[in-house]
């Protein structure tokens, strides 16, 4: 089944257009059960239809979707028919409720380290240049996801100066964050970057068994 979650603003979400394509029901009809208990939906937070592209648009067409959080969808789809189709469509859509939360809290904590690993490459270097830092998170990088940033952001085509996290699975993350804490920590003790290398070398190939 397609992608049916998203993160914005580290939140999880789903969207009208999602729930109408997935359910086999038209997504007039969805944003109108969206409307008639708009009162409701607004007990788990701000009801907003906004104009955005339509997904597979060959022309560009636009068309007016609501954006909707776990809990909203959740109840949404309650008061939907339980079709075989839209019985199918819950049981993902709450897998992949779940698969975003840990992705948006393993993205939320592999920024708050990536903070903690930037202050100490500023205090092991008398004057920082900008090739320390980036030669320590391309190291990390690359440990973590198997390439380099340059290869990671051709083959995810992913601009330059926008950062690839978003774009990584949640156990690369997961791997990144354990990667950058232990980092910081060798750092007071192997200052030299290529031993300190090798070592995250070996952690990462055990943390991968």
């Amino acid at each position: 089944m397609n992608e049916l979650t998203f993160a914005y603003k580290d939140e999880a979400f789903t969207n009208s257009f999602i729930v109408a394509k997935g359910t086999g029901v038209e997504h007039n009809s969805i944003q109108l059960l969206i409307k008639n208990y708009k009162n409701e939906l607004e007990e788990f937070g701000k009801v907003r239809f906004e104009i955005e592209p339509l997904p597979d648009s060959a022309t560009g067409q636009k068309i007016k979707i609501c954006r909707l959080n776990e809990q909203q969808a959740t109840f949404l789809i309650t008061l939907m028919r339980n079709t075989p189709v839209v019985v199918e469509f819950k049981k993902e859509l709450v897998k992949q409720f779940f698969e975003m939360r840990e992705f948006i809290r393993a993205l939320v904590d592999s920024r708050k380290d990536y903070a903690i690993v930037t202050e100490q490459i500023a205090q092991l270097h008398e004057n920082p240049k900008p090739y320390h830092f980036s030669n320590e998170i391309n190291m990390i990088n690359k440990l973590a996801t198997g390439m380099s940033t340059k290869k990671f952001r051709e083959v995810h085509n992913i601009p330059k100066g926008e950062s690839i996290r978003p774009y990584m699975t949640a156990e690369q993350l997961r791997l990144m964050d354990k990667l950058q804490r232990v980092d910081v920590g060798l750092m007071l003790v192997i200052p030299e970057f290529e031993k300190r290398k090798l070592r995250l070398l070996e952690y990462a190939e055990q943390d991968k068994k």
